[in-house]
């Protein structure tokens, strides 16, 4: 069930981060993952001078895909919206969505490869368990904040 549940923020995450984005909270998110990132990486001052630049340039990266993403994606219509639409309207939906997801494993690669070329590996690995930690971090994050509201 756990693994479900990162496997439903992996999919909704650049949905959640343009929704918050609308209400302010696609900043408190960044800031908490970089605050989040430097505790668990505890980088030196050299290892951060090189990590930060890529990392920033990766999220710029990533930012715009899902951005494009978002406006061509077929998880995001209507059933009835998919009913009024041609067969190759949803082919088109569907190659766009399997084309972003390998031109994201593409970018994933094209920075995984930057940071062992410029870092040690066990940092590069570091980053890569922090990142998968900071996804259970933010889900619990906005699990709590949900049932808190409920409970009011």
């Amino acid at each position: 069930m756990k693994n479900l549940w990162i496997a439903v923020l992996l999919v909704f995450i650049p949905a959640i981060l343009k929704a918050q984005d609308r209400s302010g909270r696609s900043e408190e998110i960044e800031s908490y993952k970089i605050a989040y990132l430097t505790q668990k990486l505890d980088l030196s001052p050299t290892e951060a001078k090189v990590f930060w630049p890529i990392y920033n340039e990766w999220q710029k990266e990533l930012r715009g895909l899902w951005s494009e993403r978002n406006k061509n994606v077929i998880s995001h219509r209507k059933t009835d919206e998919i009913e009024s639409l041609s067969d190759n309207e949803i082919h088109a939906l569907i190659t766009n969505e399997i084309n972003y997801k390998q031109r994201n494993l593409n970018i994933e690669k094209k920075y995984y490869s930057k940071l062992k070329s410029s870092l040690p590996l066990k940092v590069v690995g570091k980053y890569y368990r922090a990142q998968e930690t900071f996804k259970k971090e933010l889900l619990n994050r906005f699990g709590r904040g949900r049932n808190n509201a409920g409970n009011k």
